[in-house]
């Protein structure tokens, strides 16, 4: 299982960046991570400085982790075109169809991220059918 380091996450979306910038040919990761890249712009010139791979983005420094939130966008894609776990492409879908894709991303991330909270709190594994029960909880509310 391909189990990249933090450094290796954020060299991934650095070079993906920059090879984009320079009009080189991308994998299809990186193809998906520069699609994710684009929509948010306001993560542009961190990812064109290579020192930002060193930052510390704590939530004490009130900073907005960009490889993190990346990293989540790419996860997510992932997950509904495997539909792993199962039920999570028809939660997004139904999510997609009410609020949009990046929208139904980022509320699905708020999911992801209670779901990998409360499996580090008790250390049990993380809850799949959880998740895709508040991804579902999601796609119903107004």
């Amino acid at each position: 299982m391909f189990n990249p380091s933090k450094d290796d996450v954020r060299q991934f979306f650095i070079s993906a960046w920059q090879r984009h910038c320079a009009g080189g040919v991308l994998t299809p990761l990186e193809l998906i991570a520069v699609g994710w890249i684009e929509q948010h712009p306001e993560y542009h010139d961190e990812l064109a400085d290579v020192s930002s791979r060193d930052r510390d983005y704590s939530v004490e420094q009130g900073r907005s982790n960009p490889f993190l939130h990346l990293s989540m966008h790419l996860s997510i894609s992932e997950q509904v075109s495997i539909d792993q776990p199962p039920g999570i492409r028809q939660a997004f879908e139904l999510l997609r169809s009410r609020r949009g894709e990046h929208a139904a991303h980022h509320a699905i991330m708020e999911c992801l991220g209670e779901m990998l909270w409360t499996a580090q709190r008790t250390g049990l594994p993380p809850d799949g059918a959880a998740y895709v029960d508040c991804v579902q909880r999601a796609a119903t509310r107004r």
